[in-house]
């Protein structure tokens, strides 16, 4: 079973406004409501590739609800604990005349060491070795960076595979834990070791040497210009595919939904990189934070060109 876990989730407000203007009165063209949050769009995304996964973590008043809602709506299994407070509201503002994205995102409410050892509990209570955990997105404020690193470690020690989408602190947390798999993107990367990657060669030197970890894998996304996957044996470059642009927002967790699926279905490397780079593509081609279409995917993975390195 693969189980994602979203400490701050969000409802996700995907507005469209054809040439938005900062400063005047803008006209909206269409609103769209989404349970969001980085693992709960990695769930969404599973289930639209066949696979199966639960949704667990912390949920808050009205706006949990809702995300409780849709999730059983749409039939994927979730176990979340209910706190205090409100889950946050991300509004994603699409301008589709001068092609752009801007993402206004609340901070999510606090989460008590309770709360934290209640998802801990209802997790790592109920994995074996045949699991696959996904740590993905922000934490709250109050949060300890180190708890993916942490979870990791707890993880390893039943046998199940982790893999970890992160930034900044936790990322760093995290990779040192060592966890099976890890995907971030040339900027989270180039962050860690404080500088401007420039080109594939360099992002796959960088990436190999993370392997060091413990890592098996390390994908990174490298946005149009496709994803970089290494292994201890093999570093393959991914072209990236030319689509039409509607958001981008939720990429990088389709990326991991096809990875997280990959794993579990036993695919090939070649066949895992080319599943992976075809649903991100997929991804950008909807609408807010709405999971991309199977077929639009099948059709994707048939276009990706990659090279060993």
């Amino acid at each position: 079973m693969i189980t994602t876990i979203t400490i701050n989730p969000a409802v996700d407000k995907t507005i469209e406004i054809n040439n938005f203007s900062v400063g005047n009165v803008n006209r909206v063209a269409s609103v769209r409501l989404d349970a969001g949050g980085k693992g709960i769009n990695v769930s969404k995304v599973i289930k639209n590739l066949g696979g199966e996964s639960r949704a667990m973590g912390i949920l808050s008043g009205t706006s949990g609800k809702f995300i409780k809602d849709y999730l059983d709506e749409i039939n994927i299994l979730n176990d979340f604990v209910f706190t205090k407070g409100e889950t946050r509201t991300n509004i994603k503002v699409v301008d589709m005349l001068n092609h752009t994205n801007t993402d206004i995102n609340e901070a999510g409410p606090e989460a008590s060491l309770k709360d934290l050892s209640d998802v801990c509990d209802k997790v790592f209570n109920n994995i074996n070795s045949d699991d696959t955990i996904i740590l993905s997105g922000s934490v709250p404020s109050n949060v300890d960076k180190k708890i993916y690193g942490n979870w990791i470690t707890k993880a390893k020690e039943k046998g199940a595979k982790t893999i970890l989408d992160a930034d900044g602190e936790m990322l760093k947390a995290g990779i040192i834990a060592g966890p099976y798999l890890v995907k971030p993107n040339i900027d989270e990367l180039g962050a860690m070791f404080n500088k401007k990657i420039g080109g594939v060669v360099e992002t796959a030197q960088i990436a190999k040497s993370l392997l060091k970890y413990g890592i098996i894998i390390v994908a990174v996304s490298l946005g149009s210009e496709g994803a970089v996957f290494v292994t201890k044996e093999s570093t393959i470059y991914a072209h990236g595919l030319k689509v039409d642009v509607k958001s981008t927002v939720g990429a990088g967790d389709s990326m991991v939904a096809a990875l997280a699926y990959s794993l579990e279905k036993g695919l090939s490397f070649e066949d895992t990189v080319k599943l992976s780079v075809a649903t991100g593509a997929a991804n950008v081609m909807t609408e807010g934070t709405k999971a991309s279409d199977i077929k639009t995917i099948i059709e994707l993975e048939k276009q990706v060109v990659f090279e060993y390195l």
